[in-house]
């Protein structure tokens, strides 16, 4: 009842202008935060917080599956495809390298690396099932990621100007290397209609890498608790809810669903997604994230540039 309160406290946030820039998932972290930080937080809400972070977030990312489909994912064309894959699979690999050279932890270096490569707020937590970093290491890697995508709104606009991008390129360019599907969309609907849709299609097209990466993740993350001198390696637990995620994005290619039921799909995923966020706040001790330091924030800064650096290097080469 709390994570829900807060989720419909932050969507009634969203609402006032000024804050609209930050999504209800966002700001459902925030007021978790806030609410631990103010009010402390009794040991009988503790069965709650890991329903709210487990069953609620895994059906969420299941839900998140419906927004996907094969046609929009073939329409970004091959080399759009390659250009996402590489951009992201080399972030990724560049951004837990560095976060080794930096003495990050190693698990808030990969929600970091999965935020910055893949789709933000919704891939640290859904990465975070495999990883299980710590609640202040989730409230960290989301506000760093928050930060750098809310820059980039007002970076990229201007950037594609000096450059003389075309819709084609700003749209491969935005949706292949902004954090969030609301930062892709405010900053590359600033560049035309044509930019927008194509940005959100590549945008929704790199979501879906997020279950081949869990999937991956899980087993490195396995190996590293299992793999002690003298105890026999464990058999991998499966992360299922990505065989969800998977089979409704087949549907969804399959089947047509109507706009008002996507539009509610929509909403309930956003909902689900915040009330899984609200939990993450409520389980943050502000001291403790306090004392991550700063080495975290400026890696995150450093695969923000890469990731769009990379891409726009991509996207020139290859016209």
């Amino acid at each position: 009842m709390l994570t829900t309160a807060i989720a419909i406290a932050a969507f009634a946030a969203h609402e006032i202008p000024g804050l609209r820039l930050f999504n209800p998932m966002v700001l459902g972290l925030a007021i978790g935060i806030l609410w631990r930080s103010v009010a402390g937080l009794p040991v009988r809400f503790g069965a709650g917080i890991v329903f709210s972070q487990r069953p609620i977030l895994r059906a969420a990312i299941v839900l998140l599956g419906l927004q996907i489909t094969a046609a929009d994912v073939i329409g970004v064309g091959f080399m759009g495809l390659a250009i996402i894959a590489v951009a992201l699979g080399a972030t990724f690999l560049a951004t837990v390298w560095l976060g080794r050279l930096m003495k990050v932890e190693a698990r808030l270096a990969e929600l970091i690396a999965a935020g910055t490569s893949i789709c933000g707020a919704s891939a640290i937590v859904a990465t975070n099932t495999v990883t299980r970093a710590r609640d202040e290491d989730v409230a960290y890697a989301v506000a760093c990621i928050t930060v750098c995508g809310s820059v980039a709104i007002f970076v990229f606009p201007v950037l594609s100007s000096l450059a003389h991008l075309t819709d084609r390129a700003y749209g491969l360019w935005a949706g292949s290397s902004i954090h969030e599907i609301a930062q892709v969309v405010a900053a590359a609907y600033q560049g035309g209609p044509a930019a927008g849709a194509l940005a959100t299609i590549v945008k929704l097209t790199r979501v879906l890498m997020l279950g081949p990466m869990v999937v991956i993740l899980g087993l490195f993350a396995n190996r590293r608790l299992t793999q002690a001198p003298g105890q026999a390696r464990a058999i991998p637990p499966f992360p299922w809810f990505i065989v969800g995620f998977l089979a409704f994005a087949a549907v969804n290619s399959l089947a047509s669903i109507p706009t008002p039921a996507m539009d509610g799909i929509r909403f309930a995923t956003t909902f689900l997604l915040s009330v899984a966020l609200a939990a993450f706040g409520l389980g943050v001790h502000v001291g403790l994230v306090r004392s991550t330091g700063l080495r975290p924030f400026l890696l995150c800064v450093v695969a923000s540039l890469f990731i769009a650096g990379l891409s726009l290097a991509l996207i020139t080469l290859t016209g």
